[in-house]
């Protein structure tokens, strides 16, 4: 698939890479890395692919390429089955930044299915020494903020998806005990599209939760859907969301001193991570719940 393909060439580019079988519809792919290069790169997906999920494959090889790096990314910003702007920004940053890792982002344009055409840009500094992660814990939640867009659409659409947020966040917890309320946003984007993001800060740990808009969806689906996400996040009491595990265990592979973490849902990609993460190098782990249920890992090098 396109997004697949950028993803690819992306890495080839990066390390001077030998591939066969970089084409679109390929069923078979060899690719034998060179030494990676950190430097100024532009890559430009070309269709609403996810940006997001590009710069998850970039950041691991660059992070520790032993210089710094700015990756300029065109293509999707919020769209399907990827973590959105919003939540790489304000969750998977932050995580990484307790781990040790400096990773900054910014967005000049919003990218919607089926337009794309959105652009972030992305300063990537060389890692240090990795630092373990310890949360267990989530401790009181302080506040739930975020932000309710629309680009190139009415602005009530975003008003009404905020509302509908927050009268289900408050119903679904009678007297939620903390801040809550979002900011409207008029996304700058050459598409047309809406999302809601909802970010939980707690005394231990934050947690982020988007959804997005489509033709025919009401803009009160849009924000209920994000609240029963945090909702569902909220009553388990683990510490991290369901979708967080999976982007940040590679890095406390990486890490000789264990990680600890507990989260709301254990989530087959987490467990696909794991299992490929183990045929690059030696690291162990323990995986405590099961599948669609809460769960606990411990993880650490071995090396």
């Amino acid at each position: 698939m396109p997004q697949h393909l950028a993803a690819v060439r992306a890495m080839q580019r990066i390390s001077g890479a030998e591939a066969d079988g970089v084409s679109p519809g390929s069923m078979a792919l060899s690719f034998s890395p060179g030494v990676v290069s950190p430097g100024d790169y532009v890559f430009d997906i070309g269709t609403a692919g996810s940006t997001t999920l590009l710069l998850q494959a970039l950041l691991p090889p660059l992070l520790f390429a032993g210089g710094r790096s700015t990756v300029t990314l065109i293509g999707g910003t919020h769209v399907p089955f990827s973590p959105s702007f919003q939540y790489v920004s304000g969750i998977f940053a932050p995580t990484l930044a307790r781990l040790g890792l400096d990773v900054r982002l910014s967005i000049e344009s919003y990218g919607f299915y089926p337009r794309g055409g959105g652009r972030i840009r992305v300063e990537i500094f060389p890692a240090g020494k990795l630092h373990s992660l310890a949360l267990e814990k989530r401790g009181k939640i302080l506040e739930v903020t975020g932000c309710s867009a629309a680009g190139r659409l009415p602005v009530s659409i975003a008003e009404r998806q905020g509302n509908a947020a927050a009268e289900r966040i408050r119903a679904g917890l009678n007297d939620p005990g903390f801040r809550l309320g979002f900011d409207i946003l008029e996304a700058p984007t050459p598409g047309r599209g809406t999302f809601l993001y909802l970010q939980s800060a707690s005394e231990n740990a934050s947690a982020g939760f988007t959804s997005l808009g489509a033709i025919g969806k009401r803009a009160e689906t849009v924000g209920t859907e994000a609240a029963d996400e945090f909702l569902a996040y909220h009553e388990t009491g683990a510490g991290l969301d369901p979708h967080l595990p999976d982007q940040i265990s590679l890095y406390l592979s990486l890490c000789r001193e264990e990680s600890v973490l507990t989260f709301s849902r254990i989530t087959s990609h987490l467990l696909t991570n794991l299992r490929v993460i183990a045929l690059f190098h030696a690291y162990t782990h323990s995986l405590e719940g099961e599948i669609g249920k809460p769960g606990r890992l411990a993880i650490h090098s071995t090396r």
